[in-house]
């Protein structure tokens, strides 16, 4: 069986309290990029194994997929002795949620696989003890989530333009930035304001504290907004990924090549276009 997770930016992120179990209570929309995925090959075994094309992403029981297969061995009862192939296409520490969709989709693959019938609800409250925001990837949709993530309402976007992502050489820690998001500062001159676009509000309240640190991705949401293929800007997550939606008919090429020649030449790019 061969799945592809896809990458994910969050439209909105609003954190409203810090709850009393340590989490941020949030009001995110989600948005899923098919055009952005990892892939996951599963095949029949006498031991289940995990490998990863990548050296540097941890391949043992601290794996996100390792801990969903154990997690739905232990609510199941039964054995998955199969051998899972990790490619990995979404960048690491972008706020694009490639270990979560991951470990979502292992537990779509494990749940057919293995003839288990579990439901949607079932599975979702088997993501939700594996990570806040592993549930959202099973409904393969547009999200919006609430509580501390695990609270979700599949919802229908009306997006008629394109996103293009820009993500330099770090990464940020999302840990870190929730712990910052209640005592940062704005900087001067950078907006933080909402966006409107069509029938969206865009905000991000984790820019705060992010800006604040790498001063870099304030500097290039600045930048972005300025462009004239741009109608908004905005860091996805906990960063380190920022996009710009495009204006109706907008060559992403060129906004690319000018961002990349003004603001750093390493940062790793993505393209999605209008999907039907």
């Amino acid at each position: 069986m061969i799945l592809y997770p896809p990458a994910k930016i969050n439209l909105s992120l609003r954190i409203t309290r810090r709850r009393e179990d340590g989490f941020h209570e949030l009001e995110t929309l989600i948005l899923p990029l098919p055009s952005l995925t990892d892939r996951l090959v599963f095949s029949e075994a006498n031991t289940y194994s995990l490998s990863c094309d990548l050296a540097d992403v941890p391949v043992d029981e601290s794996n996100l997929i390792t801990k969903a297969l154990r997690l739905f061995e232990k609510e199941t009862g039964i054995a998955c002795p199969f051998q899972i192939s990790l490619e990995k296409r979404i960048p690491h520490g972008a706020g694009l949620g490639g270990g979560s969709a991951d470990a979502a989709h292992a537990l779509l693959a494990l749940n057919k696989l293995t003839h288990s019938h579990l439901s949607l609800e079932e599975l979702a409250e088997l993501a939700g003890q594996l990570g806040s925001d592993i549930p959202l990837f099973l409904y393969q949709k547009p999200c919006w989530c609430r509580g501390r993530g695990e609270i979700i309402d599949p919802t229908e976007l009306r997006l008629s333009r394109g996103i293009v992502l820009f993500k330099p050489l770090f990464g940020v820690s999302t840990p870190w930035a929730y712990s910052r998001w209640k005592d940062s500062k704005e900087i001067p001159e950078i907006p933080y304001t909402p966006q409107h676009v069509e029938d969206m509000v865009l905000i991000n309240d984790l820019e705060k504290p992010v800006f604040e640190k790498y001063r870099f991705l304030a500097e290039l949401k600045l930048f972005l907004l300025k462009q004239p293929e741009t109608s908004a800007a905005l860091m996805t997550g906990s960063g380190s990924t920022m996009f710009a939606l495009l204006k109706e008919g907008a060559d992403a090429k060129n906004l690319i090549k000018r961002t990349l020649t003004a603001m750093d030449p390493t940062m790793w790019t993505h393209y999605h276009p209008l999907l039907d």
